[in-house]
C-alpha cells in the first residue's frame, strides 16, 4: 500500500468487487472486497476468497486476516461483539449495519452517511448448527427481498 492509500474490506456474498453484495454475517460470507482508494478516488478492487469460511479456527483469525491484508476499515452487514473487539485491538475501524451493492455501502460511507456500530447476537465460539443456518439464510433471503423491492422501485422510476 502506498502512503495516501487506504484500504477498506467489506464482506461480500460474492466476488463481482464493487457490485458485489454486501454480506450480513462478517466471520461467515464467502468473499472480502478489499478497496483501496486514494481520497475519494477508487484505485484498485480485488476480491479474496474468505479462507474461513468453512471453519472459522481460532477466535480472531478472521480480524487477523482482514488487518494481515493491510485494511483499515471493516464494513459488513453484522459482526458480533468479539469481533468487534478483535479488530479495535488491531487498529481496524468495524462499521456495521451494511446493505446493497460494495458500491453503494462506498458511496455512503463516502458521504459519511454509514458509520454504524451494532454488534449482532450471534456468539463467534458458537458452533455452526443447521437450524443456525437456516436462520442465517431467511435472513439474507429477507435482505435480498429488500434490496429486489428497491431495485424494482428504482426501475419504476426511472419509466423501466
Amino acid at each position: 500500500m502506498k502512503g495516501g492509500i487506504m484500504r477498506i474490506a467489506f464482506a461480500a456474498d460474492d466476488e463481482r468487487g464493487l457490485d458485489a453484495e454486501v454480506s450480513q454475517h462478517f466471520g461467515r460470507c464467502r468473499y472480502y472486497i478489499f478497496v483501496d482508494l486514494d481520497g475519494e478516488e477508487v484505485k484498485e478492487v480485488r476480491a479474496v476468497h474468505n479462507p474461513f469460511y468453512y471453519e472459522h479456527g481460532q477466535p480472531g483469525q478472521v480480524p487477523e486476516f482482514i488487518y494481515d491484508q493491510g485494511a483499515k476499515v471493516i464494513i459488513a452487514g453484522g459482526m458480533g461483539p468479539r469481533a468487534i473487539d478483535f479488530f479495535r485491538q488491531l487498529g481496524v475501524r468495524p462499521i456495521t449495519g451494511a446493505s446493497g451493492t460494495v458500491r453503494e455501502v462506498l458511496e455512503a460511507y463516502l458521504r459519511g452517511k454509514l458509520a454504524g456500530l451494532e454488534p449482532c447476537h450471534e456468539g463467534p465460539a458458537q458452533e455452526a448448527r443447521p437450524e443456525d443456518e437456516v436462520s442465517r439464510l431467511k435472513e439474507e433471503v429477507a435482505s435480498l427481498s429488500r434490496q429486489l423491492e428497491e431495485l424494482q422501485e428504482r426501475l419504476t422510476k426511472l419509466g423501466g
